[in-house]
């Protein structure tokens, strides 16, 4: 890779860079969580984009820490009743191989062709807890994603929907379509997201731009309304969770950062403030508009 080029060459490059973080995680000896396929799936190349990043050791806690709040979110909604995840996005995640899963759950990944098969690869020879779907879909396709969401409420009884590092790529049209199109799928009952502050947009926007290049006109998605934003579409906020505020409880924060957990935080009032967190949305019986 050239030091010219910026090191997100595509979106998808963050599913690499993501597996770094977990594998990092994974050797240390108070792991929040241990991903044993996540250096595997990195590569030299996620190796690559990660050293790119100035700041590559002092953020790792907010990838640890969402990871460690969907882990959280999906035991608690499966204990719940859930019989099918539908993982929207999903990139280079490993939770069919490492969660402790029934044997009876479905589980459905959704992403590009060339993702999906490059994990296919790399995961050949292991074996998924549950019952594992892949389904290679540019979710952008309107009437291919309403088509598989249709096939998949049909054979689902309680579904949980994960969209974990998406929405931020999305415009606000583009995330509230497909909220509608969620929401019209039967089974589809809880949505678990993450979710930024205008303030954090904004900052990595300007803290990333050498690093994503023309890539980084995709960090779009950030609303002044935070999770209730999707309550037009049908979808209430149920449980929201601070990663910072979380961090902070798993020590997982340097000192200074531990201070900032001392600020009172609230999205919507002071949306100018970096924030993010792990949202679990509840879907109603017909949307508010």
């Amino acid at each position: 890779m050239s030091h010219q080029e910026p090191a997100i060459q595509h979106i998808s490059d963050t599913a690499r860079w993501a597996a770094v973080y977990r594998a990092r995680e994974t050797e240390r000896p108070d792991a929040l969580f241990r991903d044993p396929w996540a250096q595997r799936l990195a590569g030299e190349r996620g190796e690559q984009i990660t050293a790119a990043f100035p700041f590559h050791n002092k953020h790792s806690w907010s990838w640890v820490t969402r990871t460690y709040l969907f882990d959280r979110f999906i035991t608690e909604q499966l204990a719940q009743g859930v019989d099918t995840v539908v993982n929207l996005a999903a990139g280079l995640d490993a939770r069919p191989y490492r969660m402790a899963l029934p044997a009876s759950l479905s589980w459905i990944e959704v992403d590009l062709p060339e993702i999906l098969d490059y994990k296919e690869e790399m995961l050949a020879a292991e074996k998924p807890a549950c019952a594992l779907e892949r389904v290679r879909l540019d979710l952008s396709d309107v009437s291919g994603r309403r088509a598989l969401f249709d096939r998949l409420s049909g054979r689902a009884t309680k579904a949980l929907i994960i969209t974990e590092g998406l929405v931020i790529y999305l415009t606000a049209e583009a995330a509230g379509a497909l909220a509608e199109d969620l929401a019209r799928a039967r089974a589809f009952e809880r949505w678990l997201l993450d979710i930024a502050s205008p303030g954090l947009l904004r900052m990595l926007q300007r803290k990333t731009h050498a690093q994503f290049g023309q890539a980084v006109a995709s960090l779009k998605f950030a609303p002044k309304d935070g999770p209730q934003f999707f309550a037009r579409y049908g979808w209430d906020p149920v449980d929201v969770r601070s990663m910072l505020k979380t961090a902070a409880g798993l020590k997982r924060l340097s000192w200074v950062m531990r201070v900032l957990t001392l600020l009172p935080e609230d999205p919507v009032k002071s949306p100018s403030r970096p924030w993010s967190g792990v949202c679990l949305l509840a879907k109603r019986e017909s949307p508010r508009r």
